[in-house]
This record gives C-alpha cells, sequence and structure tokens, in this order.
C-alpha cells in the first residue's frame, strides 16, 4: 500500500509542477508542536484586531475537523515577484512615491491561486477517479505555513514567511485538503541560522523574537487589518508604504535566489510600482474602485486607502504643495481622516524650517 501511496503521490507532485506550480510537497495532518505556540500568540494578543485568527482555533489545529474525512494535505507554491528593474528597496528611499507590497501590484492571488488550485485537484481526481477534497489560499481557519513547513516547501524563517534555499520567500501558498492517504513528505532544514536580518530592519520592531510577530506593530497589519486610526508612534516609521511591508523579504540574503514569476496575472496594474503619492490622493472614490476592480487592495476600502496615503504624504520630504493637497476638502473628510491629516501637515510643517 505505501508502495502505491508513494508512486501516486509522486504523479501528483509531477502534475502539480506542470500545472505551473513550483513546489508540490505534501504531509498528514498532524499539528501537534503548533498547538502551544500558535494559543500562546493568541493569548498575547498578538493578532491585534483580526478576531477571525482566534475564532476556529481548533479546527487551524487539527485540519480533519474543519474538513472531515482529510487525511492527506497537498500544499503547493506559486512564485509573485516580477522584474522591475530596480530592486525594490530603491522605491523606499524615494520618498514621494508610493511603495505597495510587491505582492499586490497585480491581480488579487486569492481569486488566481483559488481557481488554479480547483484546476489541479480536478486533475488529480481525474486521475484516482472519486476523491473527496477541498482547496484553500490564506483562506478559512488553516494554518498554511505550518503545512507548508511539515510538507517540505520550505522552512519557517525568523520573520514567520515560509523559505526556500532554492527561490527565497517571494511566493502564495495553497493547499488541497483531500481524503487519499498519500505518502507523506519531509520537513527541510532549518537555514537562517545566526542571520537576524529580517529582525534588524523591521521598521517598527514588528518581530519581537524569532519566529514570533506582534501583528498590532507590523505596517502589514497596520495598513491592511487595521480598521481605525494607526497609532501615532508608528506613523513615522511606516514611511511611504501605503499597502504592505516587505522589508523583512527585502533584507533577507536568500531572497537573491528569489525567481521572476511566470504568472502574468501577478505583473503591476494600473502603474502601482512607480506612482507618486500625489497621483494616490488625488483618486476619487470611484477611480479607487476602478483601479483596485480584481485587486487584493480593494479589501482596505477607500477611507483606509486615503488613510494610508495621508500619513506617507507626512513623512515626504517638505513640498508645500502637498500641504495644499492635504487642506482641500478638509471639511468634508470623515473624522478619522482629518485627524491623520492634521498630523500629516504637522510634520510637513516642522521641515519647512
Amino acid at each position: 500500500m505505501q508502495t502505491v501511496n508513494l508512486a501516486l503521490a509522486n504523479q501528483i507532485k509531477k502534475l502539480g509542477l506542470e500545472f505551473g506550480f513550483q513546489q508540490v510537497g505534501i504531509t498528514d495532518t498532524r499539528l501537534d508542536q503548533q498547538h502551544q505556540h500558535y494559543q500562546k500568540w493568541i493569548d498575547e494578543h498578538y493578532h491585534g484586531e483580526m478576531g477571525y485568527m482566534s475564532r476556529n482555533v481548533d479546527k487551524r489545529l487539527n485540519p480533519e475537523l474543519l474538513t472531515p474525512d482529510t487525511l492527506s494535505v497537498i500544499c503547493v507554491s506559486l512564485d509573485y515577484l516580477h522584474d522591475e528593474g530596480d530592486w525594490p528597496i530603491a522605491l523606499l528611499k524615494q520618498k514621494g512615491k508610493a511603495y505597495v507590497s510587491r505582492y499586490a501590484l497585480g491581480r488579487d492571488y486569492h481569486k488566481l491561486m483559488r481557481k488554479h488550485l480547483k484546476h489541479f485537484a480536478e486533475k488529480i481526481a481525474a486521475l484516482v477517479g472519486n476523491m473527496g477534497y477541498r482547496v484553500f489560499t490564506d483562506s478559512a481557519p488553516v494554518l498554511e505555513k505550518a503545512l507548508a513547513t511539515k510538507a517540505g516547501i520550505g522552512w519557517q524563517g525568523k520573520h514567520s514567511n515560509i523559505l526556500n534555499r532554492s527561490c527565497g520567500s517571494w511566493f502564495f501558498l495553497g493547499e488541497i485538503y483531500t481524503d487519499l492517504k498519500l505518502a507523506i513528505d519531509k520537513p527541510v532544514e532549518n537555514h537562517c541560522g545566526r542571520c537576524i536580518s529580517c529582525i534588524d530592519v523591521c521598521p517598527t520592531q514588528a518581530i519581537i523574537a524569532p519566529y514570533v510577530v506582534d501583528a498590532r506593530r507590523c505596517i502589514s497589519y497596520l495598513t491592511i487589518e487595521h480598521h481605525s486610526a494607526i497609532p501615532v508612534e508608528f506613523r513615522s516609521a511606516i514611511g511611504n508604504r501605503i499597502y504592505g511591508c516587505d522589508d523583512c523579504q527585502l533584507f533577507c540574503p536568500w531572497n537573491r535566489f528569489a525567481n521572476d514569476s511566470k504568472t502574468d496575472d501577478f505583473k503591476p496594474r494600473h502603474g502601482l510600482d512607480k506612482i507618486s503619492l500625489s497621483d494616490c490622493f488625488s483618486w476619487s472614490e470611484e477611480t479607487f474602485e476602478q483601479n483596485t476592480l480584481g485587486s487584493a487592495i480593494r479589501r482596505i476600502g477607500y477611507q483606509r486607502w486615503l488613510r494610508n496615503v495621508v500619513v506617507a504624504l507626512g513623512n515626504a520630504d517638505y513640498d508645500p504643495y502637498i500641504i495644499k493637497s492635504l487642506k482641500q476638502d478638509y471639511e468634508s473628510q470623515s473624522d478619522m481622516l482629518r485627524e491623520h491629516i492634521d498630523w500629516a501637515i504637522g510634520q510637513q510643517q516642522s521641515k519647512s524650517a
């Protein structure tokens, strides 16, 4: 039986690579080693306002409770970084430009990955006959990083992202929960060693210990998941990052091996890889809706988009045009946005002397 399962597992992995995924690994449903770590993370409230992280914990830690009869988990990765000519670090130094996390420059990966995973699962079902399955990508109560680590996709770095020796960390993860009993892969060795580049470079010191991220301090959380005013103590550190943050990946030595994505849908859209902060602030709500159609950015909504841009404008080099733009239509803005505008104007004026 084991020989049959191994042969089938190899067939599935070969099929996944042919289907366009960069890596395919298989694991079982046991996540015993995650129980204490995850519960402590929740108990310390490191998940911030992400209440969904504290719900259905049993289903996160026990995949067979989320999808009954699950015996194996097929994990995949899909590269998303496209060659931009200049390494994105250079953009962080251009204070008048907007920095958008590289994963969000193209089409929304949730829908794209789910579609690819479903087609992949259908191919597997056609290969084996009857098969129960369910696909996930950054959705539902799934500990995808833990599963990817067990499946040998890579190891979990000190920044909590999954790293691979041959392609770094610029990839999305996806899972197929299945009732097939398959031969499983072995985890790979952790190769972070003594390196703490990600910890040192984090603008807000969100990586409070190796492998522990306090989301409440994380720029990705603050600009995407956080719904209310951004705490004042983190605003200057946000710099020109208006949606997410990639610093812990940009400065990771393993990402010198990152591969250019072969997925055209992940290529930058609407010039978001080079857009100015002033252009972002000039978007009407209608323009925002049009330009973020099919994008992960749309999830934050227009008000949070403006909130993030206003903070970045406050961090930009002094420009009287910025102050003028911030004051325009001030009275019509929400209380939350006006509070950020006041802060940004104050930051700009402090640089004018």
